[in-house]
């Protein structure tokens, strides 16, 4: 378990390591801001959701303790603001982000409710628990740099080793220490390939039902379109796509297919007012000393976390 006093010691060596007060814990000369600004990352969402569902912990704990269902919007906003203050916010406003994200896993802990994979029926689960936290953070991670590398002009070696030193410095906020993580890309790659393997992934009932909900829930005009649900599945291996239970004919994988080829083609080409996302801009604009935002800021910062301004819900 990560406990209370083991989350401030990590958020110590975060401070300590952050790029300053203002520019946050990575700031502008990232490759984290690179990559996590571009819109075109919520490409992967559906991947990085599904594999987190894969596991039977994060599985139930979704099922058990979230508001998905109740109040789809209110989650993906309420995720983002956490995840985008922890990239683009001051570093006081990320570390307080890391607390209340901390302080909401400790109240998540539950029973298995049913036998799957190596888990007995009845073993406990925690969301602050060292092995789940490490998941989490390797789907968020490792499926960030995969969207960004179908459609941007990938990576090399040596940026995605300074994206992995980076993406450890975010695992901290988890409170992951550097003993829980690999100490570079090559050792990460290895654990999400074992991982992918092993049956420590094993896709629940509850998995499927969660999947099943987003995926094809009963209000049409909150539903990812066919494609999104393709290429989401595509980017699985093929045992837990089979869990989920897609399928895929070649009507879906050439509609997928189509759609990446047009976002390739077209995206590059937005301007980066629009495709930047909008706690990147606002980001920038606190290292320009501009306290007050604009209002295309503002409008896509509720697109992004429901709220014109990032900062707001970490001041109180």
């Amino acid at each position: 378990m990560v406990s209370e006093s083991d989350l401030e010691a990590a958020l110590d060596s975060v401070r300590a390591r952050a790029a300053g007060s203002v520019e946050g814990i990575f700031g502008p000369a990232s490759i984290t801001w690179r990559i996590d600004r571009e819109a075109v990352i919520f490409l992967g969402a559906g991947r990085a959701l599904l594999l987190q569902l894969a596991h039977p912990w994060v599985a139930a704990a979704v099922a058990e303790h979230s508001r998905t269902f109740a109040d789809p919007i209110g989650r993906f906003h309420r995720t983002f603001d956490v995840v985008f203050t922890m990239v683009f916010g001051s570093r006081d406003r990320a570390l307080a982000a890391a607390r209340r994200m901390h302080q909401r896993h400790a109240t998540i802990v539950g029973r298995l409710p049913e036998a799957i994979g190596p888990f007995a029926s009845g073993s406990p689960y925690r969301a602050n628990e060292v092995a789940a936290l490490r998941w989490v953070h390797a789907t968020l991670v490792e499926t960030a740099l995969i969207v960004h590398d179908l459609v941007l002009p990938p990576l090399s070696v040596e940026e995605r080793e300074r994206y992995w030193a980076e993406s450890r410095l975010y695992g901290a906020l988890f409170g992951l220490t550097s003993a829980d993580l690999p100490a570079d890309w090559e050792s990460f790659a290895a654990y999400n390939a074992a991982m992918m393997q092993s049956d420590i992934l094993s896709v629940s009932a509850a998995a499927r039902e969660v999947a099943g909900q987003i995926f094809a829930g009963g209000r049409p005009w909150l539903r990812p379109p066919r494609w999104y649900q393709a290429l989401s599945a595509q980017l699985l291996p093929d045992r837990l796509r089979m869990g989920f239970g897609f399928v895929l004919d070649e009507r879906d994988r050439k509609a997928a297919e189509r759609a990446l080829a047009w976002i390739r083609r077209v995206y590059p080409k937005i301007p980066t007012r629009l495709r930047y996302v909008g706690p990147y801009q606002e980001a920038q604009a606190r290292l320009q000393g501009k306290p007050q935002l604009g209002w295309a800021t503002r409008c896509l910062n509720r697109a992004w976390i429901g709220r014109p301004q990032l900062d707001d819900r970490w001041n109180r």
